[in-house]
């Protein structure tokens, strides 16, 4: 009988528009089929404009933004400026990187806003660096992807790029049962976080 390891559920996406970046995740940790937590955080804030959300192992993805969270600011400390989004998503696939003989399992989404404008960079376990216009991961990601291509434009407005990240999450928690128990979400503009918050279902 083959041995199927237990890979967590998740769903994970990253979208930006010309005015802003909007990171979003449900809160369900899995363990095969059990249900082992109904509130864990799978985004989080690097610096006051960029962030990162992630799928996979929860474990992995705290210890690895912490890492990176350290670096960056060292980072700010030395040169004494904050870092491009494309820096930080770098950083982070250094880690994943030199990792890649015992990886770090899970797969990550960087987005925010620097100088050159809004970003949305998507990277694999072992440190494979994609800049898109929008990036869905974890295992509901096929539903997700789908509501988010229907949608999506360059040109949203806020309120409609937060509706739509969370009418492809809410898709994807109607049909993945890895996923559910509500939605954190962080949305940046030009100026910094705008929004920082959890939505229950």
């Amino acid at each position: 009988m083959a041995f199927r390891f237990p890979f967590p559920g998740a769903t994970t996406i990253g979208i930006k528009t010309k005015d802003a970046v909007v990171l979003a995740s449900e809160k369900r940790l899995t363990y095969g089929y059990f249900v082992m937590s109904k509130n864990v955080r799978k985004v989080f804030q690097i610096t006051p404009k960029i962030g990162a959300a992630c799928a996979g192992f929860v474990g992995d993805m705290q210890s690895l933004i912490r890492d990176v969270q350290a670096e960056i600011n060292l980072y700010k400390i030395i040169n004494k400026k904050d870092p491009q989004v494309k820096t930080v998503a770098k950083v982070l696939s250094n880690y994943l990187f030199g990792s890649r003989f015992l990886p770090y399992l899970t797969e990550t989404i960087i987005g925010g806003f620097d100088a050159a404008g809004p970003h949305i960079i998507v990277l694999d376990p072992l440190g494979a660096v994609i800049e898109d216009d929008y990036a869905v991961i974890g295992s509901g990601a096929e539903i997700a992807i789908g509501v988010v291509e229907s949608n999506y434009r360059a040109d949203l407005s806020l309120k409609e790029l937060e509706e739509l990240a969370i009418k492809a999450v809410k898709a994807s928690i109607a049909r993945d049962a890895a996923s559910g128990n509500g939605i954190d979400m962080l949305l940046f503009t030009s100026e910094g976080l705008k929004v920082n918050e959890s939505i229950p279902l």
